[in-house]
């Protein structure tokens, strides 16, 4: 028998078939839109996203020689994806890094909510999530939110597509509104965002057993399947990811090196006293991932190759690798995003920066300091999500292909990197949670021991890592000296 994974990413839909012992069938991608209908605003039209999923799927069944044993779905997070009482969408969906919803969360900054949210969430709230969203929608478009019923996330979309149900997994559920270690809304976070009209959008938090629910009649036509065909709801994208790369246990670490850099440590106890930082994501069995997800991660190389016209990243390796360590004294903020920077620091208003340039910088410096400054952020994400000492690091996501990148992280850091053999990561750790949740596995971790490899190893070089140490504390006080600047040209804009 065979389970299909569908991860829905945000610019591509992939479905992979896994066979009960673990190979890879056969995979199918289609990508997807998003929309930029006005600056710093991203959306997707939702009925096109789950067109690519039946797209996906119907590729994938026919290549299948064995029986379906069910879907297993996880996706890009946070948003809001509404819709109306039959599960039609009120408008497109507002994706996680949309940046409309900025001057929300500068007030409720300013007013203390963010950092109050944090000590009950353990999250930060950012323009792209539901909080942000809905006080945006309650100024601007009233009549959309207005005839909406739920809030969805991309995954509890379709989801809902495929059996009708309405749900949330406690992963998606977790930022913005949820009592992280209650598993729970939280009615004190709802009131401390104005929320409370807006709080019957909030979908039920599914649990154990209850993120299983049949396949629909109409679904399994459109999809090719048997009606009742198990669908199972699995953690968002960035938790699938970690446990794909084989990351289940307290102490292991996972960064994803994709559309944007996401740190992630699981996690038995937590500490909500520091300082407010990243997203804390409801497990299993009392788990936490504490995770950073930034704004910015290869999106910075895609824009570094156009920038220098170069042919694609592998090409931007290739001539990054040809500057010396340090980059001629060139320092990179890898701040792009319209939104700022949410992980492992928020600040909507941050902005990317060169620093330290002269007529003498070289194409070449400029593409090394950009790598230097994605491996300085793994570094402070990291610092950021544990004081604990890791043993490893996998990573994975399309920025793994690059051993330059892969080998600074290991220098920058001081922990051994590694990347696993598997290229569909996040499907691979869906799957590993549709088998433990059905009970063909014990748990997750019995699953990474049988079906997750590694492939490549990158340890650390002690001298490049005494050097990167020094360059890493110049590049958190040139990112300090760059927060009034960023201020500055907020009120220029």
């Amino acid at each position: 028998m065979a389970w299909i994974a569908i991860d829905a990413g945000t610019s591509v839909i992939k479905a992979v078939a896994f066979a009960d012992d673990g190979r890879e069938l056969t995979l199918a991608r289609e990508k997807t839109e998003v929309l930029h209908p006005q600056p710093d605003w991203s959306e997707q039209d939702m009925d096109g996203v789950w067109s690519a999923v039946v797209k996906t799927v119907t590729a994938v069944v026919p290549q299948i020689t064995e029986q379906v044993r069910g879907i297993v779905v996880t996706a890009q997070g946070d948003g809001s994806w509404l819709v109306d009482e039959q599960g039609r969408p009120t408008g497109n969906a507002i994706l996680w890094n949309d940046g409309r919803a900025t001057e929300e969360i500068e007030q409720w900054t300013a007013s203390g909510a963010i950092e109050q949210s944090f000590r009950i969430s353990g999250s930060v709230s950012y323009p792209g999530l539901p909080n942000a969203i809905f006080a945006w929608l309650d100024k601007h478009q009233p009549n959309r939110i207005g005839n909406a019923r739920w809030t969805l996330t991309c995954g509890a979309w379709l989801f809902s597509k495929m059996t009708g149900r309405f749900a949330a997994d406690l992963s998606d559920g977790s930022n913005p509104f949820s009592d992280v270690k209650r598993g729970e809304y939280s009615q004190q976070i709802v009131a401390l965002y104005g929320a409370e009209k807006n709080a019957k959008l909030l979908p039920p938090l599914a649990k154990g057993k209850d993120v299983v629910a049949p396949l629909t009649d109409h679904a399994a036509s459109e999809l090719g399947l048997s009606a009742g065909t198990p669908i199972v709801m699995a953690p968002y994208d960035i938790v699938s990811t970690a446990y794909g790369s084989g990351a289940s246990q307290p102490g292991q670490a996972c960064v994803i090196l994709g559309t944007t850099i996401c740190a992630e440590v699981i996690t038995a106890s937590l500490d909500l006293t520091g300082d407010p930082a990243g997203t804390t994501i409801a497990l299993y069995d009392g788990l936490h991932l504490r995770a950073m997800p930034t704004l910015t991660g290869c999106e910075a190389l895609d824009w570094t190759a156009r920038l220098l016209e170069v042919d694609g990243l592998p090409a931007l390796g290739d001539l990054a690798a040809t500057a010396p360590r340090g980059s001629n004294g060139i320092f990179f903020l890898p701040y792009l995003s319209p939104a700022g920077e949410r992980a492992p620091f928020l600040n909507p208003d941050a902005r990317g920066s060169f620093h330290g340039l002269t007529l003498g910088a070289s194409r070449a410096a400029l593409a090394r300091s950009v790598y230097e400054g994605l491996a300085f952020v793994v570094r402070e994400c990291l610092a950021t999500a544990t004081a604990d000492k890791l043993s490893e690091v996998r990573v994975c996501g399309g920025g793994a292909r690059s051993d330059l990148w892969c080998q600074l992280i290991a220098d920058a850091t001081g922990v051994t990197v590694i990347r696993p053999a598997d290229s569909e990561i996040g499907a691979r750790g869906a799957h590993l949670f549709a088998m433990a949740i059905t009970g063909e596995t014990k748990d997750i971790t019995e699953g990474v021991q049988k079906h997750v490899t590694h492939a490549t190893t990158f340890r650390p070089n002690a001298e490049a890592h005494a050097f990167y140490t020094l360059r890493y504390e110049t590049f958190l006080k040139v990112r300090e000296t760059a927060n009034a600047q960023w201020q500055l040209l907020a009120g220029a804009r």
